[in-house]
């Protein structure tokens, strides 16, 4: 879709080692939804890596040391900040890959930005502005996810705080918004919608599948969808993807009904990547 803002041609971030934004591979964040322990995220991370080699994605290891918006008390939210923080740091140490993690209070903002390349603003809490701010004082390229109930031109607030904030490196994700209670759909004119702010723009192909609170205490999920609505996506022209996988979902401590299989993601990433080039030759 032709664009009415310069910017948003040479739209682009630095994370790590990487350069996602037109003209360069697809950008992937992906891992568990939480750290469940040592050995499963290296054992992720480690297929990841031959997943990034054998297409030609730009891939950051994905994994949250505490999900605090967990639906119910009872659970499991993940080890903390300084377990999760040694967890994450010796994913990098052993695989190379770059880091994400999501932070939910200001104050676990500098401890996170030592450690990982990119910090995720979750979708909830995207409008808080010290959070915003705290995340982008550490230097570490920012990414926030589209809140559920925002339109996307709204999220041009989101941009200006955290350059207001120091970042330099900033991304927007769509998730889905609302539609009803219980209930996502995903309209892709937020991609192009939100690059015109001149950043690049990921697609969460995984919690878009997301059936919010659908499972009583927790949420639920149709992890079929994920594939139709990263193509769809990719389609729309988006940067990269957010996508929550695992060996076995159905025994992922969280998020299991909206998450990959890990062996479903190499295939996927190759159809992405086809999808992507008829998008830019086009």
């Amino acid at each position: 879709m032709p664009s009415s803002n310069p910017t948003s041609s040479t739209r682009s971030a630095r994370i790590g080692p990487y350069t996602v934004g037109p003209g360069h591979p697809l950008l992937l964040l992906a891992g568990p939804c939480v750290v469940e322990s040592l050995d499963l995220c290296l054992a992720v991370a480690r297929r990841l890596v031959t997943i990034g080699k054998n297409t030609g994605v730009q891939i950051v290891f994905k994994a949250s040391f505490d999900k605090a918006n967990r639906s119910s008390i009872d659970s499991f939210r993940g080890p903390g900040l300084a377990q999760g923080l040694e967890v994450l740091a010796e994913v990098k140490r052993q695989t190379g890959l770059p880091l994400v993690t999501d932070i939910h209070e200001s104050h676990q903002a500098a401890p996170v930005g030592e450690v990982v390349d990119l910090i995720q603003i979750p979708a909830f809490l995207c409008r808080q502005t010290d959070l915003l701010v705290a995340a982008a004082k550490t230097g570490k390229a920012v990414n926030a996810k589209k809140g559920q109930f925002l339109a996307p031109l709204d999220m041009r607030h989101v941009v200006h705080k955290l350059r207001q904030g120091g970042a330099k490196d900033i991304l927007l994700t769509d998730r889905g918004t609302m539609f009803g209670y219980n209930n996502l759909i995903t309209d892709v004119r937020a991609i192009p919608l939100m690059q015109d702010l001149g950043v690049p723009v990921l697609f969460d192909a995984t919690h878009s599948a997301q059936i919010p609170g659908g499972d009583g205490a927790k949420s639920g999920g149709d992890r079929r969808m994920i594939p139709y609505l990263a193509r769809a996506a990719m389609g729309a022209g988006c940067d990269g993807f957010f996508m929550e996988v695992h060996p076995d979902p159905d025994k992922a401590l969280s998020d299991g009904k909206n998450t990959l299989r890990l062996d479903d993601l190499e295939p996927l990433l190759r159809q992405l990547n086809a999808i992507a080039k008829v998008v830019a030759d086009g």
